[in-house]
């Protein structure tokens, strides 16, 4: 099979694969080997207890619907709420999808990650995810970075440019072995948002919201730790559709073996958390 795929690339050549025109596309950053292999890897199954929001620790404005997987603010005024995940992981490399509408974020909405000591309410409007020494948070609104209760830079690329608007979907990357944390959007990764993360804590992602009637979904998507290196099929498949371009055999008329299909489109065939809601 591998030399079959050998001469179909060779006498085909390589697609030259363009990333849809987003705002996000000049400040991606090719990411490192292992979260290059996560980002292409399925994700893990529906119903994973990292895919939960936490019913106990939440703002009393907060509440978590019945799988976990939503939360959902009151429509109340004066009020910023934070809530972090059932589970968090203090080693390895692990990526959590957020889906959070834009209409539905008002002046302070802050993605990011806690430990279990982090605050989880504050009256009036700011920044809870970000507002002490316990939280890192990304503020949607105004891209700004957030942690110990400071506004740091604007994220990505720091400069003197325009506030861009993120999208729904956002990707969490928390690298708890090396002590940093990033995100992805449309697809490109935007590098080091945070780092000198605390080593050894438990780390959970976590959101603050000021929205009445906000609703945040979550889901795990996959994860790695450094024990144990990428498996070689996903190793293969990673370089086989970058060498397609990331599109996958449909997107070319080759005749290619089924069971490398299989292996190529494994990846792109499974729902995002709003959908498992």
């Amino acid at each position: 099979m591998g030399l079959t795929l050998c001469c179909l690339l060779k006498n085909g050549g390589p697609i030259k694969h363009h990333k849809s025109r987003s705002a996000f596309c000049p400040f991606s950053v090719a990411p490192p080997i292992r979260l290059a292999v996560l980002l292409d890897t399925p994700p893990v199954a529906p119903g994973n207890p990292r895919s939960q929001w936490s019913p106990t620790y939440l703002s009393p404005n907060l509440k978590v619907c019945p799988s976990g997987g939503r939360v959902s603010r009151a429509r109340v005024e004066q009020s910023s709420d934070a809530v972090r995940g059932v589970v968090g992981t203090a080693t390895g490399l692990h990526i959590w999808e957020v889906l959070w509408e834009e209409q539905q974020r008002g002046s302070h909405a802050l993605l990011g990650v806690s430990t279990h000591k982090c605050t989880l309410q504050a009256s009036g409007y700011t920044a809870v995810i970000g507002g002490d020494s316990c939280s890192w948070g990304w503020d949607l609104s105004t891209n700004q970075l957030w942690h110990d209760g400071r506004a740091g830079r604007r994220y990505p690329g720091g400069g003197a440019r325009g506030i861009l608007s993120v999208p729904d979907r956002v990707l969490v990357v928390v690298d708890a072995d090396a002590g940093t944390l990033g995100y992805v959007v449309d697809d490109c990764y935007l590098g080091v948002a945070f780092q000198d993360l605390p080593k050894g804590a438990e780390l959970f992602p976590a959101v603050s919201c000021v929205w009445g009637g906000a609703q945040i979904c979550i889901r795990y998507l996959c994860g790695m730790t450094r024990e144990y290196p990428p498996a070689l099929e996903a190793l293969s498949r990673l370089s086989v559709r970058r060498a397609l371009g990331g599109a996958g055999p449909r997107s070319r008329t080759l005749s290619f073996p089924s069971a490398l299909q299989r292996l190529l489109l494994d990846s792109h065939s499974t729902n995002t958390a709003e959908e498992e809601q």
